[in-house]
């Protein structure tokens, strides 16, 4: 069973940064496309950014320009840079990996368990 773990979350000032890990564990499996959502309070989970296993991004457009996305195949960790962070930046975000285990598995997607960022002064 493969898992996925996020780390770096927590308080920052407006214009600060903070740079989110996502972590996959487990054995015997592929990572493919993984991606970053987020979910503030009263709202429904939106897209942040998504990126290929050959390195293609796609960002929503409130974050372009502040937010990277990347990753480390050989570490199966990804990673998603924040900077000039803002107070609606503020929710639980959460990692997710389209996986498929090894050899013969079927492909779906799994999520992690979310950390909090919290934009405020």
């Amino acid at each position: 069973q493969v898992q996925l773990v996020e780390s770096g979350g927590g308080l920052v000032q407006p214009g600060g940064s903070l740079r989110l890990s996502c972590a996959a564990s487990g054995r015997n499996f592929s990572l493919y496309a993984m991606g970053w959502y987020r979910q503030a309070p009263g709202k429904e989970r939106e897209l942040v950014a998504t990126i290929t296993s050959g390195g293609s991004t796609n960002y929503a457009d409130s974050v372009k320009g502040r937010f990277t996305i990347s990753r480390d195949n050989a570490k199966n960790t990804a990673y998603l840079q924040m900077n000039s962070l803002k107070p609606e930046d503020t929710a639980v975000y959460y990692c997710n990996a389209d996986v498929k285990a090894n050899p013969g598995g079927f492909q779906y997607r799994k999520w992690g368990q979310g950390t909090q960022v919290t934009v405020s002064s």
